[in-house]
């Protein structure tokens, strides 16, 4: 009974990992390198959004890029536009990632997550 019960927390906590970790699907994700191309043809309406703390913000961040805090995001949705292209960045990948997931159950379309965020920049 042991062994089944050791067998079952596992896979638990395998597919709660996979959970958070897999990529959304929908999502397009990108380099910092590919995000710097973007940024120099930079498509009208598309908008760049920093879920990153104020703080992280303020202490450095790429211009053009707009500050909404993972925390705040979900409520702060209906300030993006549904129709228009979304970058996500935030320091390392995994919030930006988190806020992806976010705005495609939100309804937004056309998400692009930045992989390394602020790290890799």
């Amino acid at each position: 009974m042991d062994v089944v019960m050791n067998v079952l927390i596992v896979i638990l906590a395998a597919a709660f990992l996979w959970s958070r970790l897999a990529p959304t699907k929908g999502v397009n994700n990108i380099t910092t390198d590919q995000l710097r191309e973007m940024m120099k043809t930079k498509q009208a309406g598309t908008q760049f959004i920093d879920v990153r703390t104020p703080g992280e913000y303020k202490g450095n961040h790429i211009k053009g890029f707009k500050n909404l805090p993972l925390q705040q995001l979900g409520s702060k949705t209906g300030e993006l536009s549904k129709d228009k292209d979304v970058v996500v960045i935030c320091q390392s990948g995994m919030r930006s990632s988190q806020a992806s997931k976010l705005l495609k159950k939100a309804g937004f379309k056309n998400i692009t997550n930045v992989k390394g965020g602020m790290s890799a920049w």
